[in-house]
C-alpha cells in the first residue's frame, strides 16, 4: 500500500470514530503562513504533494486535491498511487472543493488552527450558497492524533536588528500602533501574522525555512506589549537571551507561546469592558473564537491592521540597503552564470540541483548572507514549464544540452531579501523559444518603463506585462507581481500586480516583482523576472505621477531576443539596462568575468 494511502486511511479511521464525513486540510499553518515549518505541512504528509498552496479534501471513500495552474504537472506527478484525485483549479468544469463535498457530507471536520477567520466564514457561506446544511467542526491540531513523529514546533535564535539596520525603532513603530488603536478605540491590538510581528518588534529568527521569521503571536495595549513566543522547550541560545533583554529594556514583556488566552482573561477580569482589534484575514478560527468567548464577540473587533502597509512602504535606509542587496546579488548571479556558461560549453555534465548548489554557494560567500529566500528553482528545459518546480537532490535531470534553462532564486541577507529569475539559452534556440523569449522580455520591459498617475493599483498595470503575450494568443497563469519584504519575506503585500482586483495602489518606496513568463508543457518554460521599486516622478496640472527604478542588477541574455519584434523604446531600455549593469558589476567581478559580461551586455542595434 502508498504510504500515503495508509496515512489518508488512518485519517479515515478516525472520521469514522467521531462522526465526521469529510475532512477539509490546508496548507498553512496557526499564523496563516505562506511556507510553513514542518510541523504543520499536513497535506505533504497525508498525500506527498509538496507545493505550497492547495486544499485537500477527504471523505469516508474519495479525496481530491485541489492545485491551481501552478502546480497541475507537479501535483500530478506526486498524486500518483495516493488514491487521491487531482482537481486542476480554475479550469472548465471543475467544481470549487466546497461545491463538490457538499453533496457528500452534513458533518465536516477542519483544524481551526490552520484556518484564518476569514476563510471559515467564507467556508460557511459556500456551503450556504449551494443549498446544503453542513455542520462544521473545529479540531485543533487534527493531524496530532494520526501523525506518528509529528515535527515539534520549531525554536531557533532571536536576534534583533538596529535603527540603523532598519530606519526605526520598534518604540516608534509601536508608538504609532497606539495612535492608531486610540483612532479605532480599542484597547487592544492582538497580531498573528509573523512577518508583521518581526517587522513591529524588530526581530529576525529562523523558525520557518526561507523566512526570518519567530513563531509567536503580540498584544499591543496603551500600556504594554506582550510578545508570546516561549515555546514548551524554549532554546538556551545566547542571542535569544540576549535579545529578550533587550526587548524587556524597551517595555515588551516575554511570554509563553500558548498563554495567549489566560493573559487576555486575566486582563479583561481587571479592566472590566476590554476590546481588542484583529485582522480576520490574518488570525486564525480557534484563536478568533478564544478571544470571543473571554471578552464577548462585541468586544473583538475586525479590521486590517496599519502594520502591513507601514512595512509595504520601504523607508530611506531600508531602500539604500535593498539597493545594496541587490548590487551583492548581482555579483554572486554573474559568477553563477558565467560558471554556468562556461561549465556547460567545455561539455561538463552538470544537473538542475548541481547548479542549484553552485548558484547558493556564490550567494553564501556574500558578508551577512542568512540563507535563500525560498527554494531555488532550477529548471532545464521541459522541467521550467513547472513555474513552481523543486528540483530533486537525486535523480536531477541534466542541465546541458537543454537550450533554455531557467533559474528562480534569491537571497536573504541581514541588509535586505532579494528574488531574480533568468532565463539562459546554452545552445541553439528553435524560433518559437526565441519568439516566447522575446514576447516575455517585452512584457517585462513594458511594465519597468510605466509612467503612472498616484492612485493606481497594480491590477491596472497588470496587462502592461501581458499584452505582447496576449497579442500573440498566449498567457501564463500566475501573477505578475508580489511585494518584497526587507530582510522578510520574499512575498508580501497588500501590494500586487496581477489581474485579480486588489484596490491597494502602488506607492512610493513599495517594492514588487516584475515576472512575466510563457509555460509549454513538455517543451520549454520562460520568466524574466526583476524586482522594481516604486519612486515619484512628477507632478503637474494632471496630477502627481508615479514611476518604477529597476533594482534588479544582473544582465539579460540577448542572445535568443528577435530584434524586429521589439520597439525601439524597448531595445534601448535593454541596452540601457545591461550597459548599466556592466558599469556597475565590472569593477567587482574577476577579470575574466567582467570580460565575458562585456561582450554579453553588447548592445542590440535600434532601428529608427
Amino acid at each position: 500500500m502508498n504510504i500515503h494511502s495508509h496515512r489518508t486511511g488512518r485519517l479515515r479511521e478516525t472520521m469514522s470514530a467521531r462522526g465526521w464525513d469529510a475532512v477539509i486540510v490546508s496548507s498553512s499553518d496557526p499564523h496563516n503562513s505562506e511556507y510553513p515549518a514542518p510541523r504543520w505541512k499536513t497535506i505533504e504528509w497525508l498525500s506527498g504533494f509538496t507545493g505550497e498552496a492547495a486544499d485537500l479534501v477527504i471523505t469516508a471513500d474519495e479525496a481530491g486535491l485541489w492545485a491551481d495552474s501552478r502546480y497541475f504537472i507537479q501535483a500530478a506527478a506526486e498524486l500518483e498511487g495516493s488514491g487521491i484525485t487531482l482537481f486542476r483549479k480554475g479550469l472548465p468544469g471543475v467544481p470549487p472543493y466546497q461545491e463538490w463535498l457538499a453533496g457528500k457530507a452534513a458533518t465536516v471536520a477542519f483544524d481551526g488552527l490552520c484556518f484564518t477567520e476569514s476563510q471559515t466564514e467564507d467556508l460557511h457561506e459556500a456551503f450556504s450558497k449551494v443549498g446544503k446544511q453542513v455542520e462544521m467542526v473545529s479540531v485543533p491540531d487534527l493531524a496530532g492524533d494520526i501523525w506518528d513523529g509529528r515535527p515539534p514546533i520549531p525554536v531557533t535564535p532571536v536576534i534583533t536588528l538596529s535603527e540603523e539596520n532598519v530606519g526605526e525603532s520598534r518604540y516608534s513603530k509601536l508608538t504609532d500602533l497606539r495612535k492608531y488603536m486610540l483612532m479605532q478605540e480599542c484597547d487592544a491590538v492582538f497580531l498573528s501574522a509573523l512577518d508583521d510581528i518581526a517587522w513591529l518588534l524588530n526581530i529576525r529568527g529562523s523558525d520557518i525555512e526561507y523566512n526570518p521569521y519567530v513563531i509567536s503571536y503580540l498584544l499591543v495595549t496603551q500600556s504594554e506589549a506582550v510578545w508570546f513566543v516561549k515555546k514548551d522547550s524554549p532554546a538556551d541560545y545566547e542571542d535569544t537571551k540576549d535579545s529578550y533583554r533587550e526587548l524587556e529594556m524597551d517595555g515588551v514583556t516575554i511570554a509563553s507561546y500558548d498563554g495567549a488566552g489566560d493573559y487576555i482573561s486575566a486582563l479583561s477580569s481587571d479592566d472590566g469592558d476590554f476590546s481588542v482589534l484583529v485582522d480576520q484575514d490574518d488570525l486564525n478560527h480557534e484563536m478568533f473564537s478564544m478571544l470571543g468567548r473571554i471578552l464577548g464577540p462585541e468586544n473583538v473587533k475586525t479590521g486590517h491592521l496599519p502594520v502591513k502597509l507601514r512595512k509595504a512602504i520601504k523607508n530611506r535606509v531600508e531602500i539604500e540597503w535593498m539597493r545594496t542587496a541587490f548590487m551583492e546579488d548581482g555579483v554572486a548571479m554573474e559568477n553563477f552564470l558565467y560558471w554556468l556558461e562556461k561549465t556547460v560549453g567545455a561539455g561538463i555534465h552538470i544537473t538542475e540541483w548541481d547548479a542549484s548548489q553552485k548558484l547558493t554557494s556564490f550567494r553564501a560567500a556574500i558578508p551577512g548572507y542568512r540563507g535563500n529566500s525560498f527554494a531555488n528553482i532550477s529548471a532545464g528545459g521541459a522541467n521550467a514549464a513547472l513555474p513552481h518546480y523543486s528540483v530533486p537532490e537525486s535523480g536531477s535531470a541534466g542541465v546541458g544540452p537543454a537550450r533554455l534553462y531557467l533559474v528562480d532564486s534569491g537571497g536573504q541577507y541581514i541588509f535586505g531579501t532579494t528574488d531574480i529569475t533568468r532565463t539562459v539559452p546554452l545552445g541553439e534556440c528553435t524560433y518559437l523559444e526565441k519568439e516566447d523569449y522575446t514576447l516575455v522580455l517585452k512584457g517585462m520591459i513594458d511594465l519597468s518603463m510605466a509612467v503612472f498617475p498616484r492612485g493606481t493599483a497594480g491590477c491596472h498595470l497588470d496587462v502592461l506585462a501581458r499584452n505582447a503575450l496576449w497579442s500573440r494568443r498566449r498567457n501564463f497563469g500566475h501573477g505578475t507581481g508580489h511585494g518584497i519584504g526587507f530582510y522578510l519575506g520574499v512575498h508580501e503585500g497588500p501590494q500586487s500586480i496581477r489581474q485579480n482586483f486588489n484596490p491597494q495602489p502602488l506607492l512610493p518606496g513599495m517594492i514588487t516583482s516584475n515576472e512575466p513568463g510563457i509555460y509549454r508543457e513538455n517543451m520549454h518554460g520562460i520568466r524574466h523576472e526583476n524586482v522594481l521599486l516604486c519612486v515619484e516622478d512628477t507632478s503637474n496640472g494632471f496630477g502627481d505621477w508615479l514611476a518604477f527604478e529597476t533594482l534588479t542588477v544582473c544582465h539579460i541574455d540577448t542572445s535568443a531576443v528577435i530584434p524586429d519584434l521589439m520597439t525601439a523604446d524597448e531595445i534601448t531600455w535593454l541596452n540601457d539596462y545591461n550597459r548599466s549593469v556592466f558599469e556597475r558589476l565590472s569593477g567587482r567581478l574577476f577579470p575574466e568575468v567582467s570580460d565575458w559580461l562585456r561582450v554579453k551586455t553588447q548592445p542590440i542595434p535600434v532601428r529608427h
